[in-house]
């Protein structure tokens, strides 16, 4: 007579065989009592008895899921990646990386990335392909910062959620800090003396409070007008751009010399805007920062390149998957927000106003 296996525990409870091998090993789940209960008398009575050269071989590299929509696509996706690998070296765990390319985000944000959407299922069977290898739980990561619906399958383990955030239940979710990173920036300008002559480029007050408009541009730019508000600060322009690139930023500051219009400077809200404005600016003739100063979001590796180089508020993203991991791994963490600060860097880009 055949050994019974671990399929056959969990197709007797009504289970997945991953469900049964976290009961089995008193892994973390948030699987009821009476499906556990199931699991160890279907176990009881099948006479099942689990592999211990397998359970030991599995023991000696605990590991970690990672599972992401598309941010191998995405700019700062390496970030969050390596800062993840990096903690996990630290406790001994493998960081086991798998990509669903689907849409549990905003439908334009998948279609804005040139990305093709998978079959439905790819999420759930990336996820469960992790829960067989039994991590100690998942970090779920997204490529643009927006909240995200936790797929069902991820919930049998621990999940930290890492750029992304959730209206659902209590969940450690880590963000950057886009609030302070706003206020940070526009803070540059008020402590440099500028005040008319500021032009924002990328969006506009409205996008706050605006429903299609995701949580981190809108605490981007709360950060930003609180700061101008307190120092009764109007920006003389707010340039809306539906897609933040290089192009997009080349045409809104074009418009803008045409127009023009004199101002003293850009606050771009993000470094790819900025690259378009640098080439906008050139071909006018106007000097960065002597004749326009220059500041953004986001320290793309390009930032530093560019001459003049320019000064951002950089997207912590090698300390959040570090972070993301920490949580993870700390079975007392508080299921919350956790924001890391948006460091500024200050280069050549931004000369005080006499």
């Amino acid at each position: 007579m055949a050994r019974p296996t671990l399929s056959d525990v969990a197709r007797r409870a009504g289970l997945s065989p991953t469900a049964a091998s976290l009961i089995l090993n008193d892994r973390p789940s948030r699987l009821s009592e009476d499906a556990a209960e199931r699991v160890r008398n279907a176990a009881r009575e099948l006479g099942y008895r689990p592999n211990m050269a397998a359970r030991s071989l599995r023991t000696k590299s605990q590991t970690i899921g990672f599972v992401s929509d598309f941010i191998t696509l995405a700019g700062f996706g390496g970030q969050l990646i390596h800062g993840a690998m990096l903690e996990a070296r630290k406790t001994e765990h493998v960081l086991l990386i798998t990509e669903t390319e689907q849409d549990p985000l905003v439908p334009q944000a998948i279609a804005e990335s040139g990305v093709e959407r998978s079959e439905p299922g790819v999420a759930t069977a990336a996820i469960n392909a992790l829960l067989d290898r039994l991590p100690e739980g998942i970090v779920y990561a997204a490529a643009r910062s927006q909240p995200v619906n936790v797929p069902e399958a991820a919930r049998s383990v621990p999940v930290v959620l890492l750029n992304a955030s959730t209206s659902g239940e209590p969940v450690c979710s880590v963000l950057p800090d886009e609030y302070a990173g706003g206020r940070s920036i526009a803070g540059l300008l008020v402590d440099n003396n500028f005040s008319d002559g500021i032009v924002i480029v990328g969006g506009s007050r409205a996008a706050i409070h605006d429903p299609a408009s995701t949580p981190a541009v809108s605490r981007r730019m709360d950060g930003i007008f609180s700061t101008f508000d307190e120092h009764d600060i109007a920006p003389m322009a707010q340039v809306e751009c539906p897609i933040w690139d290089s192009q997009a930023g080349y045409t809104a500051v074009k418009a803008l010399i045409d127009s023009h219009k004199s101002f003293d400077a850009l606050l771009c809200l993000n470094d790819r805007l900025a690259f378009g404005a640098y080439q906008a600016l050139a071909e006018a003739g106007l000097h960065i920062p002597d004749d326009v100063s220059v500041v953004s979001f986001d320290d793309d590796p390009l930032a530093s390149y560019l001459r003049p180089q320019l000064t951002t508020a950089a997207l912590p993203f090698r300390e959040m998957g570090e972070l993301a991991v920490r949580l993870l791994l700390d079975p007392d963490a508080e299921k919350r927000e956790y924001l890391v600060t948006m460091p500024v860097q200050l280069r050549s880009s931004l000369r005080p106003q006499n």
